[in-house]
């Protein structure tokens, strides 16, 4: 992911253009694309900051969070419940969620889900 570019540089193309420059012409001064002008000046506009915002992280875990006492209900009835199974059950009730997102759900928690063996391994015949 590219990084943003520094405040210092916002800050000139800024005073440049409020120097009397227009934003195309601040942006071939500076060597940045235009685009990127007229989105600082419009910022420096309505909130009196040109800094970049954080970028990245998650977006997205809010929305599944919101239906973690449901989740973790369905999990308590059926303990060895795989995560297809608990899609499949969530989206009975109307709750659209992935196996990647249920995976990550856990994963935050520190649920960890796993097999128990079946059976011991006979001493006398192998067993499939």
């Amino acid at each position: 992911m590219p990084r943003a570019l520094s405040v210092d540089l916002r800050k000139r193309v800024i005073a440049a253009i409020e120097a009397g420059a227009s934003c195309r012409q601040a942006a071939k001064r500076f060597g940045i694309s235009a685009s990127s002008a007229i989105r600082w000046h419009a910022l420096s506009k309505a909130r009196d900051d040109v800094a970049p915002q954080r970028q990245g992280g998650d977006r997205r875990s809010k929305r599944i969070e919101g239906h973690a006492d449901t989740i973790l209900g369905e999990l308590a009835r059926t303990p060895d419940i795989t995560l297809v199974d608990l899609r499949n059950s969530l989206a009975g009730q109307g709750i659209a969620v992935s196996v990647a997102g249920l995976w990550r759900f856990f994963e935050r928690r520190q649920i960890t889900l796993k097999k128990s063996p079946g059976m011991r391994p006979s001493r006398i015949a192998p067993t499939s």
